[in-house]
């Protein structure tokens, strides 16, 4: 019996060093199981074999029946919580306040609430009303969507949508200053529509508490012109990457690491790389350690959150210069930035060609 324990864990351990799944090591246990269960009920009394896992089938059966209860409640328990999350979320946008109507010009009070981008030669009353006319999506409102969305909201981004499917915890209040302490557990979504429709009433918030993936991708992306990627993995980024380049919209992209942070606009569509082109395949594990791994400064995600709303009102007003075909690197630690161009890879599999 004790060889089968060991042999487990040895499976568990092993698989958790390779960078196996917690389901792909599960089922190697079940594997194991099967074949212990099979040795026993096949294996006459005494073989050498069944002395070596425990003699009698009888423990096996009773730890196979523990294992089905506990794998039943799991899998109850999760079908309970999705079903909750889906209640509060249906509840929470029934009970949302609805937007003002939005008139054709400008109120007195938005008038005086952008006046100072009003008065800018670069943006003036068409590059607002194009601002109020836009509808940008926001992916993940962690560490680079939350001031990506605070700011873009205080700019008078018509429609903002927004689809993460992360609650808030009390270790993301470091860095993600849109959330709060007394929204922890709530949604990102929720908390972050809270926050902007609180910051500026005149703005359309759409939340989307679920995870993309490439369907809700294509329909998402259809819907909206510009779309930001603050997410911290590379397999949501080469997704958000693929769908932008299909449905021809901008792709304004960020990533962090302790205390670097990097901004670009992808748009093939305009002629400048993706983000495939610069990042052909993601790195092998433990080249790039998360935020959660790695460490990252607080203020940092502030810093290109709001560069990333920068470019997304460029972008959107027509003014300026846009990061396209560039990356801006900035080095917090040391205060430099610094920028390289990018070049659009002929055998690129989203773009190329």
């Amino acid at each position: 019996m004790l060889v089968v324990l060991a042999l487990a864990a040895a499976i568990w351990g092993l698989g958790w060093v390779m960078g196996a799944s917690r389901s792909a090591r599960g089922y190697m246990l079940a594997l194991l199981y099967v074949a212990v269960l099979a040795l026993h009920l096949l294996l006459p009394d005494g073989h050498p074999l069944r002395q070596a896992t425990g003699e009698s089938e009888a423990f096996w059966l009773i730890l196979g029946g523990f294992a089905a209860i506990a794998l039943a409640y799991a899998f109850v328990l999760r079908r309970v919580k999705a079903r909750a999350d889906a209640q509060a979320e249906a509840r929470a946008e029934a009970a949302a306040p609805a937007a003002p109507a939005r008139k054709p010009g400008f109120s007195g009070a938005e008038l005086e609430r952008y006046a100072r981008h009003i008065v800018l030669r670069e943006l003036g009353g068409p590059g607002q009303k194009a601002l109020r006319e836009a509808r940008v999506l926001v992916i993940g409102a962690g560490g680079l969507g939350a001031p990506a969305l605070q700011y873009l909201a205080a700019a008078g981004v018509g429609t903002i949508g927004v689809i993460d499917d992360d609650v808030v915890e009390n270790a993301n209040l470091q860095r993600q200053v849109i959330h709060s302490d007394a929204r922890i557990g709530m949604p990102k979504v929720f908390s972050a529509k809270e926050a902007m429709e609180a910051q500026n009433p005149y703005v359309e918030v759409r939340p989307y508490h679920r995870r993309l993936d490439a369907p809700t991708a294509e329909a998402l992306f259809a819907e909206y012109d510009v779309i930001l990627d603050g997410t911290d993995n590379f397999t949501t980024r080469y997704l958000a990457n693929a769908a932008a380049v299909a449905a021809g919209k901008p792709l304004v992209s960020g990533a962090l690491s302790q205390w670097e942070g990097q901004l670009s606009v992808f748009a093939p569509a305009n002629g400048t790389p993706c983000y495939q082109c610069l990042f052909p395949e993601a790195p092998a594990p433990g080249l790039a350690p998360s935020c959660a791994e790695a460490g990252v400064l607080g203020p940092l995600p502030g810093v290109v959150g709001a560069m990333m709303a920068v470019e997304t009102v460029k972008l959107i007003a027509g003014a300026g210069q846009p990061l396209l075909g560039e990356m801006l690197i900035y080095d917090a630690l040391w205060g430099e930035t610094r920028k390289i161009a990018l070049k659009r890879r002929p055998d690129c599999p989203v773009c190329g060609g």
